[in-house]
Order: C-alpha cells, then structure tokens, then sequence
C-alpha cells in the first residue's frame, strides 16, 4: 500500500473507535448526573448498541455491499450520526434518550464493518497488514479516555459533543478515503449468509457447542464490565474514571501480541481458562477495592482486561476460524458476533441493570455484593467449560 493510503486508513481506524470510546465509556455517570436515570434504563442504554449489533449484518450483508460504495456510505451515516450525538445532549427523559441512542448505534455499527471492508479492499497481505491499521482503533480509544479526564468532563455533556464533532470529521473525512465499490446485485448475500446460519453445522461438534455457550454466557460478566464500571468508579470518587478505563485498552494492545504464539503452544483451553480466571479476579477484585486502602485494586481490575477479553474473545475468533474451514469461515464469524456482541449482550446489559437496581441504597450501591452476581457467573462458566470441554488434539476443518 501507498504511505497515502496507510495514513487514510490508520485515520479511519482511530476516528473510528474514538468516537465509540468517547461517549460510551461515560454514559453510566452521565445518565445518573444528567437526566436521573435508574440502573435499569442505564441497562437498556447499554443494551441499544447489542441490538443495533443483531441488526446490522442485514443491513451491511445485504444492502449496503451490494449496492452503495462503502466509503461515501460510511460518510454519510457518521454524518448523521454525529447530529444524534449533539441530540441526545438536549434529552431530559431517560426513556426518549434510550431511542435515540438506539438510533444513533443503529447508525454506527454498520461503519464498523464498512470500515474494516474499506481497509481489507486496499491490501494485498491482510494477515499481515490489518492488524497494523487496527490498532490505530486502539490508539483512539485510549486518545479519547484521556482527553475526557485531562479536560475532567467525565459526566457532563462534552463526552458526546466530542464524540459528535469527531463523527462529523470522520463522515467528511470518509469521502475522500480510497474508493470501494459496491459488490453488486449478484454478490450473493442471503439472510442465512449474513446471520451466519449456514455455520450451524459446527454445532455438531460437541466442544465447538460447548464452547460456543460459554462464550454467550461470559458476555454477561463482560456486559457488567461495560455498563457499570464508570458508574462504579465515579462513585468512589474517582476523578479521571475514562483516563483510568484507558488502561484496559493498553493492557488488550499488549496481550493480543502474544495470542498467535500461546493458540499453538498452550492450546485453546487453557487459554480461555486463563481468560476466565481472569474475569473471576477482576470482579473480586472491584468487590474489595476502594479508593483509600486498596485502590491498587481497582487498577488491577482494569488492566486485567487484556486477558480477559483477548484471551477469551480473540482466542474465540481464532477457535471459530479453525473449526469453520474456507466455506463457511464468513459466516461462522458472523454468528459468532451476532450471538456474543448481540444476544449475549443485550441479556447481559439488561440484566445488570437489575442486578445493580436491586442492589441501590440511599448512600450509592453496596458494590461489594453487585461485583458478586458477575463473579459468580464466571465462576459458574469457568466451572462448565472445564468439565465439559474436551479439546481435540488436531483442530478439523469443518467439513
């Protein structure tokens, strides 16, 4: 690729996760300061983003690739997109405020796709090119922890004013990045394809069957993670809580350089029951840690999140990639996603709504006994996947 082209795309990729950092991160401290938000509408907030992630494979899979440019595409919807951010600033009712998140994210998760589409249509090598480009993606989230707690904007509107602003730059910035043509009406793209339907056949194979339910299972304590954790941190009185979350990012760049070299040598199981070990540390971790005697664990909380998630979701890719062969590969991926970020979620995020609803006082929230329900669930998962995962000595391409 062209030094132009390298610069375009590692632009995208940062503006791209910029944006998602930028508001997401902070909505939980945002809705309780701004708009008296409970825990459960909190949840369902959350939770727009899962859906919008359930939603969008139809309209990427089976409109936009076959009948628009995915450069001008992604321009106009972050476009848009950037005009509900400044919106949902100027909603008072936490009901109304949940539509237009959810319209916002049914926006915004279609320019991820398009986005890795655009780059994939430039490169020559994308095993060896992609993952140069996409940490840039990384690189935005952590810009964007930072700027909110350098500026101490944490709950206030700023947070999707800068998300809004960037989104609009991102949208203009979109048309004038390589072009990438539609695939046209005859591309192929069904319902079954986009939903990854057609991979069912992996469940034939009991660990992959196995292994897939854990993996919906573990979006609940990761759902946690997500939806509650700047609530929790702002109130211990923590001050830079994004800047702090930033440290999760660091610690998933560092981890995913060491997947390909452990997939091999340690295997699969192992590795995730690291990656759920993990989980299980971290919330006991939160459900002791304070800001007087024991900050240190909250920064350890955060940091684990590179084993967490890499050496769960990433090893899961990869896991999935492997069992699924050639043929069905796209759309053994695609159900992957659908039923993790998508199903896994929106179970996940609504329940800890509840959860942290059922567990408010008049002081806050007894946090302690909140961090428990996640931990449990690791433990259950952990549990399962250990007795009942058998790994194969020679991972089989799907037939």
């Amino acid at each position: 690729m062209k030094p132009t082209v390298i610069t375009k795309l590692s632009l995208m990729m940062l503006f791209e996760y910029f944006i998602w950092s930028a508001w997401y991160v902070t909505m939980n401290p945002y809705m309780k300061a701004n708009i008296g938000a409970t825990d459960v509408q909190i949840g369902a907030a959350y939770s727009a983003l899962a859906i919008a992630t359930i939603i969008s494979p139809f309209f990427v899979g089976m409109i936009a690739d076959r009948f628009f440019a995915a450069q001008r595409l992604m321009g106009i919807l972050h476009i848009i997109g950037g005009a509900l951010l400044f919106l949902a600033t100027e909603i008072e009712n936490p009901n109304i405020f949940y539509w237009v998140i959810l319209a916002y994210s049914l926006l915004y998760m279609p320019t991820i796709a398009l986005s890795n589409s655009i780059a994939f249509h430039q490169m020559s090598d994308p095993g060896k090119q992609f993952p140069w480009i996409r940490v840039f993606g990384t690189v935005g989230w952590i810009v964007a922890g930072i700027m909110i707690s350098t500026l101490g904007v944490d709950e206030t509107p700023f947070t999707f004013h800068m998300a809004g602003i960037a989104s609009v730059i991102l949208g203009l910035f979109s048309f004038a990045l390589p072009h990438t043509p539609p695939k046209g009406k005859d591309a192929g793209a069904t319902a079954s394809s986009v939903l990854g339907t057609e991979a069912f056949v992996l469940f034939k194979n009991k660990p992959y069957l196995i292994f897939f339910i854990a993996a919906i299972l573990v979006c609940i304590p990761l759902s946690f993670y997500y939806s509650q954790t700047s609530g929790f941190l702002t109130e211990l009185g923590m001050n830079n809580v994004a800047g702090t979350m930033a440290f999760g990012q660091f610690s998933e760049a560092i981890f995913i350089l060491a997947i390909p070299f452990l997939f091999n040598s340690i295997g699969v199981k192992r590795m995730i029951i690291i990656g759920m070990i993990a989980w299980v540390l971290r919330y006991v971790m939160f459900a002791y840690g304070n800001m007087d005697s024991a900050a240190w664990m909250l920064y350890a909380g955060i940091i684990l999140h590179g084993i967490c998630y890499d050496f769960f979701f990433v090893t899961g890719y990869m896991y999935t990639e492997k069992k699924a062969g050639e043929k069905i590969k796209n759309s053994a991926q695609g159900l992957f996603t659908v039923a993790t970020y998508g199903v896994g979620m929106v179970i996940g995020t609504a329940f800890s709504g509840f959860v942290a609803d059922n567990y408010k006082t008049d002081a806050g929230h007894d946090w302690t006994s909140i961090w428990y329900v996640p931990a449990g669930i690791a433990v259950f998962v952990l549990i399962y996947f250990v007795l009942f995962f058998k790994e194969e000595k020679q991972i089989k391409q799907a037939v």
